[in-house]
């Protein structure tokens, strides 16, 4: 897992032309574009970008993937993404391939990221992840997730 801001993100080339891709169009995006998905390279490295209101603890999941790491990156609004080894984590359901998730129980410690504009995380197969919940009050969020193929 990685937690940086975008301004930083020249530190992170050494990941890989793909992450390098990613963040590249990170630091070209406009809070302006509309929600949907955007390629960036096919199905090796798309953007989703996003706006919804952040919801309690309680009302998310915990999720992971195989085949995508996520950079999530919040252009607007405030949210915490909790964060724990997927080692710590319990599943709920068996991994959906279609969808590239699988879904787990709370664990009994995560640890909160408190993310705000220029912010990103990096999430890769092993990183346990909640996002989407309230700081300190519901906040609008328009935030992008990067997927990136491993």
């Amino acid at each position: 897992m990685v937690l940086d801001t975008l301004s930083q993100s020249a530190s992170y080339q050494q990941l890989g032309p793909r992450f390098a891709a990613g963040l590249k169009w990170l630091g070209e995006f406009s809070p302006a574009m509309a929600d949907g998905r955007y390629d960036i390279n096919g199905d090796d490295v798309f953007a989703l970008v996003q706006s919804y209101d952040t919801v309690p603890l309680a009302e998310k999941k915990f999720e992971s993937h195989r085949v995508y790491a996520d950079i999530q990156y919040i252009a607007e609004g405030s949210e915490v993404i909790y964060y724990a080894p997927t080692a710590d984590l319990v599943p709920t359901m068996v991994y959906d391939e279609a969808r590239d998730c699988i879904l787990y129980t709370d664990p009994a410690a995560a640890t909160p990221l408190l993310m705000g504009p220029g912010r990103f995380a990096v999430f890769y197969a092993k990183d346990g992840h909640k996002p989407g919940c309230i700081h300190d009050a519901a906040s609008r969020v328009k935030k992008v997730v990067v997927k990136v193929r491993l």
